[in-house]
């Protein structure tokens, strides 16, 4: 495979940026993307680290990230696999894109800046949800947000409704494939019930 190894070379296989793609851009909050954000229940959280990358789908039954201020939003980080890979490198290095995604809608909204973590009770009680506390919470300060083209998920289709369930593994079968002896069918059909009593 012959490989891209300068920016010329891959310049010059590109036109120049739409003009659109450049002026979309905010440097802080602005009315129609907090619109946008405070619809958001779902957002992928992308970070850097020393071993690599790491990208991590984050859920909340209402908004997922609390607008603090025009620079600011809070990411709390409810209860997990204790992998904790995204707060790992947090702690080494705060470069951080959220990725914000509201279902039936063709756009993604898209903040890149600077993360830190804080385990500060003052502000880990106001998410409070059934006498629960997230561990932590992801402070992000924001660099620059924008939407991004919604190319992407008109070609996948993603929000069209499906008909019968995709033929693909389950999580109890992808932990067998690395643990023969795993029993997948319990794992999976125990797993609604034992993931009710830990959303947060």
């Amino acid at each position: 495979m012959q490989t891209i190894d300068s920016l010329d070379a891959l310049d010059a296989l590109y036109d120049e940026p739409v003009p659109a793609s450049l002026t979309k851009v905010a440097k802080k909050m602005t009315p129609l993307y907090r619109q946008w954000i405070e619809a958001s229940r779902f957002l992928v959280i992308s970070t850097v680290g020393p071993e690599g990358t790491d990208a991590s789908p984050r859920g909340e039954d209402g908004p997922v990230v609390r607008i603090v201020d025009e620079q600011t939003v809070w990411l709390p980080d409810w209860r997990g696999n204790n992998r904790i890979d995204s707060l790992r490198n947090i702690v080494r290095d705060g470069r951080v894109s959220l990725m914000f995604m509201v279902p039936g809608c063709d756009n993604v909204v898209r903040i890149n800046g600077q993360a830190a973590l804080t385990a500060d009770e003052d502000i880990r009680v106001t998410f409070a949800k059934k006498d629960k506390l997230p561990k932590t919470v992801i402070a992000v300060t924001i660099g620059e947000m924008y939407f991004q083209c919604a190319k992407a998920i008109m070609r996948s289709q993603l929000w069209t409704p499906v008909t019968e369930k995709p033929a693909v593994p389950s999580a109890g079968q992808f932990v067998k494939e690395m643990k023969e002896d795993f029993d997948a069918v319990a794992y999976d059909e125990g797993y609604p019930e034992y993931a009710a009593g830990r959303m947060w």
